[in-house]
């Protein structure tokens, strides 16, 4: 099939390649050499044709001719053009000596374009630059809430406190500190709230005191209306409080005159003996015992 006909069919009819903008019309077969899409430039409408391909950074010459057509496997041939920008050209002229002037600059053209964009690509490899990279969002925040579990879960705070205190109690870091008030105050409940059961377990004191005055004791006696045996005394020892005692109003009586006390020499006298001890409430409780004295 002639080059006319196709070119007819393929401007007219339907391309696979074509590509249609505001701009023009383009090309995106890879063989295009400038990639507009015309009579001159079409690798399927020209059945001589050249153009240059980069393969991984190398350039080849690739060359159709006609001779060739009726074997599409072996339609198009392959020549590997130096990395010297001179000697490519040489190559060049070499294997497109008897072909059109105009292609042979067209295809020129394209070695100068490819080898400017090659240099800058070497340049930008060199070059240091900021990689931009995408943050999953959903994958951060997972990892944000592991961590805020892991927090809660270490108790860091409290461990630190206590790991605080011991090193305190040992004395690490000397006698001066910069106590805050707050954990200061805590410090000196928690000590009080350890001290105060020690306080309990102490045992129980008992206080024996004396009256000043016979005399006085044994009128007190009389204001009881009588003197309670020994026996009932010790049943009732600790019965009494000292609620009962403020409560009971005692009367006393005039001193009696020496008579009656040289007519008591020899008998036997009661005497009030009041004992005082402490409950597990603190507070004070007395009781008292009544003994029998002997006046000498």
């Amino acid at each position: 099939m002639s080059d006319d006909v196709i070119w007819h069919c393929i401007r007219h009819n339907h391309c696979s390649f074509m590509a249609k903008i505001t701009t023009g019309i383009f090309c995106r077969n890879p063989y295009n050499a400038t990639g507009i899409c015309n009579r001159s430039s079409c690798p399927l409408a020209n059945s001589r044709y050249a153009t240059i391909r980069d393969h991984d950074g190398i350039f080849y010459l690739y060359m159709k001719t006609a001779e060739r057509a009726h074997l599409p496997n072996k339609l198009w041939e392959r020549v590997k053009l130096p990395r010297n920008y001179e000697k490519a050209m040489e190559v060049i002229n070499k294997h497109l000596e008897f072909w059109p002037k105009l292609l042979v600059h067209k295809i020129k053209q394209r070695l100068t374009k490819m080898t400017q964009y090659r240099i800058r690509m070497r340049k930008l490899q060199l070059k240091v630059r900021e990689k931009v990279m995408t943050m999953p969002r959903k994958e951060t925040q997972r990892h944000l809430r592991r961590m805020d579990k892991a927090e809660k879960a270490a108790q860091l705070e409290k461990n630190i406190e206590s790991e605080l205190k011991e090193r305190l109690k040992k004395g690490v870091y000397g006698d001066i500190y910069n106590y805050p008030f707050k954990e200061f105050d805590t410090i000196l409940e928690m000590e009080k709230d350890d001290v105060a059961p020690t306080e309990e377990e102490e045992e129980e004191e008992v206080e024996y005191v004396e009256g000043d005055d016979e005399m006085d004791d044994m009128e007190d006696i009389e204001d009881f209306g009588g003197l309670p045996d020994d026996d009932e005394d010790d049943d009732n020892d600790g019965e009494t409080d000292e609620d009962d005692l403020s409560d009971e109003p005692v009367a006393k009586k005039p001193k009696g005159r020496g008579s009656d006390l040289r007519s008591n020499i020899g008998k036997k006298s009661k005497k009030l003996i009041t004992e005082v001890e402490r409950d597990d409430d603190m507070g004070i409780r007395r009781r008292t015992r009544m003994k029998m004295l002997t006046l000498a």
